[in-house]
């Protein structure tokens, strides 16, 4: 005889392994949290370095020995490489992402969208290594031969990340105007509008909250990223004066020397704040997300 399933006890035990996952998600994500905090400010509180000249100086001579001036470990070039690289990408890629979006909800038939989103969302799929082989490989030799410079520089950086952010903003927008009511596009129809001008008028602006939530995400994923940028924008430990030259940013940093400095060391202690600025930077685009877009600060 089959025997009877307990519902009262399927449910303490769902509510139990539910609960339990939970628990270790906020207390892993709590000790992370902890951790790069300790590590990232023994920068400031063991080595007595200075908050101002941490972020506001780009004199990186974290090896510098004593009776030379002693070390210096300014990261201005490091932050402004990550600002430049992400920013440009998402001004890139959000026009894109925009014309794509509208293009498979309101243009394209029903095959097109059946076949274009899910190759767009594939894009995100593509490991970043994948992406930063084929910068090196063909964008690299392209910027090298025909525009100018080495070919590593903040143009293929930028030009990388576009197309690995533009899957994001893309899926994002188009669940955003999926999710409009009809009713908004017929009555504009019915009161005269074309379709070009429904779309720009009435069903962009209304789906705006999942664009901004879209880039937010988007910049988030190239401030983050590391490897398929590292590979294309040359890592030359200073600011740029031109799209054409080399650059570095925080992540690259971090991947190019923490495996190579002491623990405990200035140096090291260095890349864990670059670490914990890294951090921060995240809980901010989280609460762009979470309070400026969807409660209200940034509404359709």
């Amino acid at each position: 005889m089959l025997k009877s399933i307990n519902p009262a006890g399927s449910e303490l035990l769902g509510k139990t392994l539910a609960t339990g996952a939970a628990l270790i998600a906020i207390v892993s994500t709590i000790t992370i949290v902890i951790f790069i905090s300790i590590k990232g400010l023994s920068t400031f509180t063991a080595y007595g370095v200075s908050i101002k000249e941490f972020l506001f100086s780009a004199n990186w001579l974290p090896d510098r020995p004593p009776g030379e001036g002693g070390p210096q470990v300014g990261v201005l070039a490091f932050i402004f490489g990550s600002v430049i690289v992400s920013m440009l990408a998402v001004l890139l890629s959000a026009p894109l992402s925009v014309t794509c979006a509208v293009f498979i909800v309101e243009i394209a038939p029903f095959w097109g969208q059946r076949f274009l989103q899910p190759a767009i969302e594939l894009l995100a799929g593509i490991p970043s290594v994948v992406y930063g082989y084929i910068g090196l490989s063909v964008l690299v030799p392209f910027i090298r031969g025909n525009i100018g410079g080495l070919g590593f520089s903040v143009l293929a950086g930028f030009l990388v990340l576009s197309v690995m952010i533009l899957p994001t903003i893309v899926s994002i927008l188009t669940d955003s105007l999926k999710s409009l009511p009809r009713e908004y596009k017929e009555a504009a129809l019915a009161l005269g509008s074309t379709r070009w001008q429904a779309i720009r008028l009435v069903l962009i602006p209304a789906a705006r909250s999942g664009l901004v939530t879209g880039v937010v995400l988007g910049l988030a994923r190239a401030f983050g990223e590391a490897l398929a940028v590292q590979m294309v924008i040359g890592n030359t430990r200073k600011i740029p004066t031109s799209i054409l030259d080399p650059v570095i940013t925080l992540t690259s940093a971090i991947t190019m020397d923490m495996g190579n400095t002491p623990m405990g060391s200035l140096w090291n202690s260095t890349l864990w704040s670059m670490g914990l600025f890294l951090l921060l930077m995240s809980f901010f685009f989280i609460l762009v997300v979470r309070y400026g877009v969807r409660k209200g600060g940034i509404s359709r």
